[in-house]
């Protein structure tokens, strides 16, 4: 239902980003959506560029009146940093960056200039990302739904975390801080990482763990794979630029255990009617569909590939060995990529909430998300009767 294209390259005019199947009726906050984009640019370690973006975007389709119509939106993000390049000529790039598609890009299209597979791989891209699910929180805001994050690891320092610490404290404390970390304690320890790193002129990586609360259960389906929510939160976070993992819940701990450590009991409480889980090491998601728990996705970030230490390469027009040459980029960009993750998060499951509640306006749809099943007995009658296949 929902589809969104980006287009633009890292350091052409502009960014352009068509969102279609939003429903209608949603009265966008433009302001929101630019406190968004400049959440994604916010990053101790980050590099020169964001000193020159000011990221914003303007709607020039499917938003009239102050509310979106249902039609396609079209979003546009300027590239301030354009200027620089408008007239410039451009040195060709011959050595190929390894952990880039300057390589790839090139067999891939046949580019017989590397710059080619640069700007369009380049994580530039996510800003219009970041619009669209700055979009799609708004309409999952609509029916209490909120995503926040936060990191939870620098390289192979991790920040200490309360396991009982409220999940909205952690978003707050991590909001504070241009490192994004949850613990306000453990700050100086975790600049301390990232400022070494910069000092060896090199870059880091990192974890992290994007969280959506009060989302209903029942959304996703088991019954084919392209369905289960759970892959399309594993696709959709790991298309993000130098993502190489993610898991739901404590995914990888768990495999670690016993099955009879993993899964999550429940019981009824005390009004005798709700079912509750004592714990949510699935991480909000069972068979592929939500289960009411909070939705807990990691993400592991690879250092930047862009270094400022020269690697290895082969220069491809000459055939003889060379090192390749700098481009400006973060030095830790874990920080942002939260903020991107948190988009990533929220496009497919505002999109699993409309597939749910069917509408083509939020006027239309609100009544029928009141009358969701929840986690109660009286929304699972069960028959309680033998029965057969009856296939021949």
């Amino acid at each position: 239902m929902l589809r969104f294209l980006t287009a633009g390259e890292s350091h052409g005019p502009q960014l352009t980003t068509i969102l279609e199947g939003i429903p209608a009726g949603i009265p966008l906050d433009i302001d929101d959506i630019n406190l968004q984009m400049a959440r994604r640019q916010k990053a101790y370690g980050a590099g020169g560029r964001m000193a020159i973006e000011k990221d914003g975007v303007k709607i020039t389709s499917g938003f009239m009146n102050g509310m979106t119509t249902g039609a396609p939106l079209t979003m546009h993000t300027i590239n301030r940093d354009f200027a620089k390049w408008k007239d410039r000529q451009i040195d060709p790039i011959t050595v190929p960056r390894p952990g880039h598609a300057d390589l790839t890009g090139a067999i891939k299209y046949g580019y017989r200039e590397l710059r080619l597979s640069l700007e369009r791989a380049s994580a530039r891209e996510t800003a219009s990302r970041v619009a669209v699910g700055a979009v799609c929180k708004q309409f999952l805001a609509a029916f209490g739904i909120e995503i926040g994050s936060y990191v939870v690891s620098l390289g192979d320092v991790d920040v200490s975390v309360a396991a009982d610490m409220p999940y909205p404290t952690r978003f707050a404390h991590a909001e504070a801080n241009d490192l994004r970390i949850p613990n306000p304690d453990d700050y100086e320890k975790m600049r301390q990482v990232v400022y070494d790193c910069m000092q060896a002129k090199d870059t880091i990586g990192g974890v992290f763990e994007v969280i959506a609360l009060n989302v209903p259960p029942g959304l996703g389906s088991h019954v084919h794979y392209d369905r289960k929510l759970d892959a399309q939160m594993l696709f959709s976070v790991g298309s993000i630029q130098a993502i190489k993992g993610v898991e739901i819940g404590p995914a990888f701990a768990n495999s670690r255990l016993l099955g009879s450590q993993v899964h999550d009991e429940m019981y009824l409480d005390e009004d005798g009617e709700s079912i509750r889980r004592y714990t949510n090491r699935a991480g909000g998601l069972e068979g592929g569909i939500t289960t009411g728990e909070p939705i807990i996705i990691r993400a592991a970030m690879k250092p930047i590939s862009t270094v400022l230490n020269p690697r290895r390469s082969v220069d491809l027009a000459t055939g003889a060995d060379a090192v390749t040459v700098y481009e400006r980029s973060d030095f830790n960009a874990v920080p942002r990529a939260g903020v991107v993750g948190e988009a990533m998060v929220a496009i497919p499951l505002a999109n699993a909430l409309m597939e749910k509640l069917g509408g083509d306006s939020l006027d239309e749809m609100r009544p029928r998300f009141d009358t969701l099943s929840r986690n109660r007995l009286s929304d699972v009658p069960m028959d309680a009767e033998p029965w057969n296949f009856g296939y021949e």
